[in-house]
């Protein structure tokens, strides 16, 4: 909601400093500075697998997954399959969301 707004405020602020002359100090700056390190994906691809595998622990448990599991293994559509295919498929739909977010970062 307040990106127009800093937009704004943005180009305001480059039509004011692009008067001010540095000889070539912002240049000779950039160029010194380090190449911007990559992110590694490791830990995002850990912190996901440790999480598939909490969640998976603990939806051993109960009986909803064990049916779930039996049902469609077997051929049925029960309810129980078709709630654990939709909570797959939410969590599937929520991981996929997050990580266009955290692409649009960088």
């Amino acid at each position: 909601m307040s990106a127009p707004r800093e937009d704004d405020i943005d180009a305001l602020l480059r039509r004011s400093l692009d008067a001010i002359p540095d000889a070539g100090f912002s240049d000779r700056l950039m160029q010194r500075l380090p190449p911007r390190r990559r992110a590694s994906a490791w830990p995002l691809a850990i912190g996901l697998a440790l999480g598939a595998l909490t969640c998976c622990i603990s939806l051993f448990a109960t009986a909803l997954w064990r049916t779930g599991w039996y049902d469609w293994l077997h051929g049925k559509l029960s309810a129980c399959a078709v709630v654990m295919l939709l909570a797959m498929m939410g969590m599937s739909l929520l991981a996929l969301g997050w990580t266009l977010a955290e692409a649009e970062d960088h």
